[in-house]
């Protein structure tokens, strides 16, 4: 896997390339939710690595992205990791695809950088600070998990992440344990550290109104963390930006609706591109 040396981190990242064809192709980057990798988009890049270039990026401390000596895990810290990254690609502009805290980091980019973007994607995410209650049960559960991994969290966790219909599925099985196994090999430090800087993030609704680009914002009907009004108040802010509340779904939607999410992106990056 690639990696891109910025200060104070190593940040890996997968690239599909250009499309055979292609070399022009648009490029595409994910930005995964909290506690996952570029993995969570596994099903997106298959079916559009066919007319895109997909770029995943691993957040400091998560996924194949080593955890970081100093401890900066800030998102506007990870606004300058993307931005480095798009530039260091020399893609830009491009189109972005944020879940949760990848969202986090795709409001910034285009807030402030809005010339590095085609268009936002922005899945099951929040413009706000986390409410004070959130903040607590994270941080308590950030600190369990640092000293004794995710044995004692798995239910709590998986409830967390996933919707009643995804979990009461049996056969969505393989995809929960394979979520705990990849959670269980990352530093637990450097998650802790990544719990924490998403637990008392600074809010940026008031950035919004300045997005120019074509926007998409997506929410599963279930979702916990991000439910729907979260996302509506993007989509209020931002001018232009079009709202789609997936049902039966919860926080981590392009592993709970592979095919819907697929579908929503596809179809919204194709209009974009016309």
């Amino acid at each position: 896997m690639p990696t891109l040396e910025v200060p104070g981190a190593t940040i890996a990242f997968e690239d599909s390339g250009p499309p055979p064809g292609r070399p022009d192709a648009p490029t595409v980057v994910f930005g995964h939710g909290l506690l996952f990798s570029g993995w969570m988009f596994h099903a997106q890049v298959a079916a559009l690595s066919d007319r895109y270039r997909c770029v995943t990026v691993d957040w400091r401390g998560q996924g194949n992205s080593p955890a970081t000596r100093g401890g900066d895990y800030e998102m506007d810290t990870l606004f300058t990791d993307a931005v480095a990254l798009i530039e260091h690609l020399g893609v830009a502009p491009v189109h972005w695809v944020g879940l949760s805290m990848g969202g986090f980091v795709g409001q910034r980019i285009a807030a402030r950088r809005g010339e590095l973007l085609r268009s936002l994607t922005l899945l099951d995410t929040s413009p706000d600070r986390e409410p004070v209650s959130s903040a607590v049960k994270d941080l308590a559960m950030a600190n369990v998990y640092r000293l004794v991994g995710t044995r004692p969290l798995r239910s709590a966790v998986l409830k967390i992440m996933f919707g009643p219909t995804f979990l009461a599925d049996p056969a969505s099985r393989p995809t929960t344990d394979r979520f705990i196994e990849r959670l269980e090999r990352c530093d637990r430090g450097g998650m802790r550290h990544a719990i924490i800087a998403v637990a008392t993030r600074k809010p940026v609704y008031e950035e919004l109104a300045a997005v120019r680009v074509p926007t998409l914002v997506v929410t599963g009907a279930d979702d916990r963390p991000t439910p729907p009004d979260k996302g509506r108040r993007i989509a209020d802010r931002i001018p232009g930006a079009r709202m789609e509340i997936v049902p039966n779904c919860g926080h981590s939607s392009t592993v709970e609706q592979p095919e819907t999410i697929t579908r929503l992106i596809a179809e919204f990056l194709a209009s974009v591109d016309a």
